[in-house]
Parts: structure tokens; C-alpha cells; sequence
């Protein structure tokens, strides 16, 4: 059902909501980004329509709602393991269409990667419902048309501001209550999609083995400074790493926890007696690159990368990860002529 509400009819429905779920959205944090005097958009808590960034693209996605940075999973005694409290509370999360695509990739990666779904990521899932944010323009740096994720139809309900109104297609039955009452009308609502964008990729359906020692990605051991931003901003990169946390000096007492990781970072591949796979940052881009756009698409039949274009925007070196895509498409062309 499509419903046109006011901005305070919207107000009044996100406080009906907010009586049963935790409502997180972008919000604009000003004066809080990575340079002094510079804003950063990322997901907090929110309480109304006025709080919500709607018209800009979150530099930081949204997926520490359901992966958080730093997770303790259990606490172990000598004899005794206890699994962590969770917060049982429903979620309401606002995505844009790009970032829910995401969520269909997390929930591949944790729950349909192997004999055993991780119980931990299974459990946040269950709790939480999103919310789609229409975009009626691309985002910057932003291809989600060539990746097929500018559209989605797998929301709880849409939010659309347009002249003043708010217009929600509602497809969950269990929050039409919430609108209802609030609601100046009904009508039928399509939410927006973006158009064309200046920005667009074409990416190979085969590669060669040859490419992954192809010269092409020396380029980016100069260039990439592995800082780890792309993966960390990437509502994709599902990577992390466990440290258990001990409280006595016997090491029979503590917490372990499971905290977020990146591929691009120094220490990652390092395995027992000190061996480091991936050493250059040139093998770590080949390894990303291939993974988001080929080794993912493999194996699951659809690719990784859904366009966000975060990784472009947030890199310190203005490695444009839409023209590592372009370039071993062309590369990989180049190869099959010779």
C-alpha cells in the first residue's frame, strides 16, 4: 500500500515505530570527518525525518549494524563458555537500493558459504528489517545501473521526500498500522531510481589465469598505500580476524571477539612462522579486484561489487576502483587478441 504523509505525519509514524524498533539512518555528522572542519555521513540512531540524510550517499555504509567492528562472541572460564548478550530489540535500517543489494552479498558470505551459517551474523539478521531510501539521482562515483542494483523491490517499506511530502510504499503488513493513521492519503508509489551516471564499468565474464600475474596490477603496489579504507567503507567486504581478550595471566579467563578486517591491510595473510602471502599492494588490488567482480560471480552467479562508489570517494590516493574494473576489461580484451 502507498501512502503520502506530511513531514510531521512521518514524524509521528517513525514515533509509533520507534516503540518497537531501534531506527538507525545516515545522518550528517558536522565538523566530525577525517580533516578538521570537514563532515562525514554515517549511521546513527535517529527520531525523526529532519535528522535523516536523504539526499547524499553515507560515507560509511551501513553494515556495522549487523557486522560490528569489534564483536565479543563469548566469555570462557577454565570450564565454562557464555555466549554474549545481544539486544533483542527489532531493527529498522534506511538503505539505499545499491546497499541492500549489499545485504543479499553479507547474507551469501555468512549464510550460504559453507555447511554451517554463522550463528552469530544469523542471529543480528533475524532482527532487523530495512527501510529503502529512493535515490532520484546516481551517487557520485557511483555505477549501480552497470552493476544491477539501482533498483530493488525486498524493503519493509520506501521513503521518497518529494514537494514537501513523503510518500512510503509500505510492503511489510506488520507496520501498516503505523501508517495508517498518520497518512493524508493513498496512492500508488513507485520509489525513485537514479538515472544515467557519469560514471560506468564493463567488466569481464572470463578472465585468463595469465592476469593474476599480469603487469597491469604493479600499478597500484606505487600507487596503493594499504591504509584499508576501501574495504572498511565497502558494504561488501565482509573480512575479519578473532582476538581473544585475556583476563588473567594463566590465560584461562577471557572473551574472544571477532573484529572486522581488511585484505588490503598489512598482517592479514600472515600465517604461521611469520609467512606473508600477498605481500605487495599490487597483489592485494589484483586480489580484491577479481574477488568483487569475477571469483565472487563464479561462484555465486552474481557479482560482489553492487557500485556504491564509497572506495572511490574515501581513498587517500584517488585510486578509482570503477577504473581498476575498466582496465582489466581492457586487459583482459587485449589478451585474447594475442
Amino acid at each position: 500500500m502507498g501512502y503520502v504523509l506530511s513531514t510531521e505525519g512521518f514524524d509521528r509514524t517513525l514515533a509509533k515505530l520507534g516503540e518497537r524498533y531501534r531506527i538507525f539512518a545516515p545522518v550528517l555528522k558536522a565538523g566530525e570527518g577525517r580533516f578538521k572542519d570537514t563532515d562525514v555521513i554515517r549511521y546513527d540512531y535517529v527520531r525523526s525525518l529532519e535528522e535523516m540524510e536523504l539526499e547524499t550517499r553515507s560515507d560509511y555504509s551501513f553494515k556495522e549494524i549487523l557486522l560490528p567492528i569489534s564483536e565479543t562472541l563469548f566469555f570462557f572460564t577454565e570450564d565454562q563458555i557464555r555466549e554474549a548478550n545481544l539486544d533483542e530489540t527489532p531493527v529498522l535500517v534506511f538503505l539505499r537500493s545499491c546497499d541492500i543489494h549489499a545485504v543479499r552479498r553479507l547474507d551469501q558470505m555468512y549464510m550460504g558459504n559453507g555447511a554451517n551459517d554463522d550463528y552469530f551474523y544469523e542471529r543480528r539478521k533475524e532482527l532487523v528489517k530495512f527501510v529503502l531510501i529512493g535515490c532520484p539521482a546516481s551517487c557520485e562515483n557511483g555505477f549501480c545501473r552497470d552493476m544491477g542494483t539501482d533498483r530493488t523491490e525486498d524493503y519493509a517499506f520506501s521513503l521518497d521526500v518529494k514537494d514537501g511530502k513523503v510518500y512510503c510504499d509500505v510492503r511489510d503488513p506488520e507496520l501498516e498500522d503505523a501508517f495508517r493513521p498518520c497518512a493524508e492519503g493513498t496512492e500508488d508509489v513507485v520509489p525513485q531510481s537514479p538515472g544515467e551516471s557519469d560514471c560506468h564499468v564493463e567488466r569481464p565474464e572470463e578472465v585468463p589465469l595469465s592476469i593474476f600475474t599480469d603487469a597491469m596490477w604493479d600499478e597500484y603496489t606505487k600507487r596503493c598505500i594499504n591504509c584499508g579504507r576501501c574495504n572498511f567503507v565497502c558494504p561488501t567486504c565482509t573480512c575479519f580476524t578473532m582476538q581473544d581478550l585475556f583476563y588473567t595471566d594463566n590465560g584461562l579467563v577471557g572473551e574472544r571477539r571477532r573484529v572486522n578486517a581488511s585484505c588490503m591491510v598489512d598482517g592479514y595473510t600472515t600465517v604461521a612462522g611469520g609467512l606473508e602471502h600477498r605481500k605487495k599492494n599490487g597483489e592485494r588490488m589484483r586480489f580484491k579486484v577479481l574477488h568483487k567482480v569475477y571469483d565472487f560471480r563464479k561462484r555465486f552467479g552474481y557479482d560482489m561489487c553492487v557500485g556504491c562508489g564509497r572506495c572511490d570517494s574515501v581513498c587517500p590516493e584517488y585510486i578509482s576502483f570503477a577504473n581498476c574494473i575498466n582496465k582489466l576489461n581492457a586487459r583482459v580484451k587485449e589478451l585474447e587478441v594475442e
